[in-house]
């Protein structure tokens, strides 16, 4: 069956959505994240940097090229339709768009979708809608940062290392509904605070998700031969509220809530319906995966993990691991949408992984070792006294105990 037939059995409510995997394109980057403009502030407690973004597209470790051309929903058009509903402008916008051929699915270059590309429609409506004309998954992403972090250094106390304090100038988020959801919590994810327990949660703020998540200790590891403890987040981070009372902020509009697994992060993408998910919605309510043909969620490809060494709090690998999905559903006043129903659409999942390369891992080695043998060195002076002390006492019982029975008493 042709893709376009796909998409309008989707539309016409006569067919599930299915993914084939055949069709899916892997695009691969490396991604360069320095930390600039760094200023110290506060006689050296805290430090101002921000953090640009650079990918450069890797085609050996690709599948496909940005030239690549994919089918998928219409992110635009699916915007202009949720913020016309309702408005006089309706008719007007259902028409232009029916005039020009745009429905809730279009075939795009990757490279576009990805980097931005302009389009039609959000410029034949700027007179009704402001938006900007141009639209990209990561449009105005790449060679650009995401904001100003004002970081605490440690310098008061240690497990206040590398926490955010402000973000953009503030020190808590407007987008949700409740004091602890809008709350900035952790760091930006490249490293930790040192002497990290197995007890503790790490905090992370993230602005692609517009919240901050925690990670729990789940098991030891080895990562080119450095020690560290592999934290990962629990399913309680995205659960429903009826879970997790704690995350009745998250649902927007207030008290609408999608389902466990799930973030409508439109809010902060200038009302773009995105909602975000890990890939194959892997710990989400199983609804969703029944949804989509072809989804099949497991732990080892699809869950975020971070494998950080205990001791000094560097990250030696990790994996972010989220999908882009769009909300579909039929909105009255758009033919375009016929009788499709309730959806969350898989766009694509990112995989945004590092590791710790051979040489500083070498280097963190000597470090760990270095200061375990400190560390270790009241143990081994007492382990040393007690030697000595065992030492001491066989002297003397040889002095007062015939050879024979000390011969005997090695044989036995």
């Amino acid at each position: 069956m042709a893709l376009t037939q796909v998409f309008q059995k989707l539309i016409n409510n006569t067919i599930k959505e299915v993914i084939n995997k055949s069709h899916i394109c892997v695009s691969s980057f490396r991604e360069y994240r320095p930390k600039e403009e760094v200023k110290f502030l506060d006689n050296g407690t805290r430090v101002e940097a921000v953090n640009p973004k650079t990918y450069v597209f890797e085609p050996n470790m690709s599948r496909g090229s940005e030239d690549d051309i994919v089918r998928t929903v219409n992110i635009p058009a699916v915007t202009v339709m949720e913020k016309a509903k309702g408005r006089w402008f309706e008719g007007f916008v259902s028409a232009l768009m029916k005039s020009n051929n745009i429905g809730v699915f279009g075939t795009f270059r990757v490279g576009d979708l990805l980097w931005g590309y302009e389009d039609p429609l959000l410029k034949l409506i700027q007179k009704f809608i402001t938006m900007d004309d141009h639209f990209g998954l990561f449009y105005k992403k790449n060679g650009t940062d995401d904001g100003d972090y004002i970081f605490f250094t440690g310098k008061q106390n240690y497990q206040d290392f590398a926490r955010i304090d402000e973000w953009n100038g503030q020190s808590t988020l407007n987008w949700w509904s409740t004091e602890g959801c809008n709350r900035i919590n952790g760091t930006d994810g490249a490293s930790f605070h040192p002497v990290i327990t197995k007890t503790e949660k790490l905090y992370i703020f993230s602005p692609d998700l517009c919240r901050s998540i925690y990670a729990q200790y789940e098991s030891d590891v080895s990562v080119r031969g450095v020690p560290g403890f592999r934290f990962v987040p629990p399913s309680e981070v995205f659960a429903n509220l009826t879970i997790n009372p704690d995350n009745a902020g998250f649902c927007v509009p207030a008290g609408n809530c999608l389902g466990s697994g799930l973030l409508n992060v439109s809010v902060c993408k200038e009302g773009v319906p995105i909602i975000m998910s890990s890939p194959h919605f892997y710990q989400a309510d199983d609804r969703f995966v029944q949804d989509v043909f072809g989804m099949n969620p497991n732990k080892e490809e699809h869950e975020t993990v971070i494998d950080v060494n205990p001791l000094t709090g560097m990250l030696l690998r990790g994996a972010k691991r989220v999908q882009v999905n769009v909300y579909l559903h039929q909105i009255q006043g758009f033919s375009q949408t016929g009788k499709i129903r309730m959806l969350v659409f898989p766009v694509m999942y990112l995989n945004e992984s590092v590791l710790i390369d051979e040489e500083s891992a070498k280097k963190l080695y000597a470090v760990v070792t270095e200061a375990n043998v400190i560390v270790n060195i009241p143990f081994i002076v007492i382990s040393v006294g007690i030697l000595l002390g065992v030492i001491f006492i066989v002297f003397m019982c040889r002095q007062q105990t015939p050879a024979v029975r000390l011969t005997h008493h090695f044989l036995h």
